[in-house]
């Protein structure tokens, strides 16, 4: 892709998002997730209607009457996006390849969060971290994120989840609200899971194309593994067989989202043919 298409398409995803954004999830982002930390403020004498929690008991002790501690919500939260770019997600059949349509939702939830003020950064990874982009404020580093994801080179490899999921924990302390979008071909620990969303507040998104559930009658075809290179042929005129594919890969991504939804993370199918805005409404609604 030439830099002019580049461009192009960074600014036809910034008009697509910014609109779909202020009309419909900027109102429930900032909803969702307002004052999700509190700091210390001050301590006042108490007053009829305070909740009793909020008596600071060592102040309380020592003037022999009751203060309670007054606190002020968080305002700046920190956003991050973890992109899986191995070369599976470099795929599409319907209307986008998988990466624009990640590219995409990772603007909405970047304009969103730049509208509440909020920091936002980016993890690009597959079988290691191989791009990182610290959190800031602002359009312009929305659009270098989303160009980021757009000229990023798709690696033929195996997706490490838990690697990236214990880099973001090394080396990114603070409580963030992580977005991870991948197809999630790959196996993961669900005890590196459970420490992950614990640490943070974790929404996985699995990103799919319409023929990633079922293959069409097409007679005896070579697959080819996009992340292994594995190859195998398959006869796919046989129903019994095409019957068991779709059965075994719907086992497969429920059971991951049990997997998420049990370790307290939030996991999401969206089809790249879909309007993901409705899912990111749903979601910060629930919140």
């Amino acid at each position: 892709m030439q830099i002019k298409d580049i461009v192009k398409k960074v600014k036809q995803i910034e008009i697509r998002t910014r609109k779909k954004s202020e009309a419909t999830l900027m109102g429930q982002y900032h909803s969702a997730f307002k004052g999700q930390g509190m700091t210390f403020s001050e301590v006042r004498p108490y007053q009829f209607g305070d909740e009793i929690r909020r008596i600071d008991w060592n102040k309380t002790a020592r003037f022999k009457e009751p203060y309670v501690k007054v606190m002020e919500e968080e305002r700046e939260l920190t956003v991050m996006l973890m992109v899986d770019i191995s070369s599976s997600m470099d795929y599409g059949t319907k209307t986008a390849l998988k990466r624009e349509f990640v590219a995409e939702i990772c603007a909405s939830l970047g304009f969103s969060a730049a509208g509440n003020n909020d920091k936002v950064g980016l993890i690009l990874f597959a079988d290691k971290v191989y791009k990182v982009i610290p959190p800031q404020k602002g359009r312009k580093h929305i659009l270098a994120i989303i160009s980021q994801i757009l000229t990023a080179d798709y690696v033929p490899a195996k997706t490490d989840i838990d690697g990236a999921l214990q880099y973001m924990m090394n080396v990114f302390k603070k409580k963030s609200f992580v977005f991870m979008f991948s197809d999630f071909e790959d196996d993961f620990s669900k005890k590196i899971l459970g420490v992950a969303a614990k640490k943070h507040s974790l929404l996985a998104m699995r990103v799919f194309d319409e023929k990633d559930r079922e293959i069409p009658d097409i007679g005896y075809t070579l697959f080819s593994d996009a992340e292994t290179g594995k190859q195998v042929w398959a006869n796919t005129s046989n129903k019994r067989w095409r019957y068991n594919f779709a059965e075994k890969q719907k086992q497969r991504i429920n059971q991951i989202k049990e997997d998420f939804e049990n370790s307290a993370a939030g996991f999401m199918n969206i089809n790249t043919g879909e309007d993901y805005s409705k899912f990111l409404y749903q979601y910060f609604q629930k919140r």
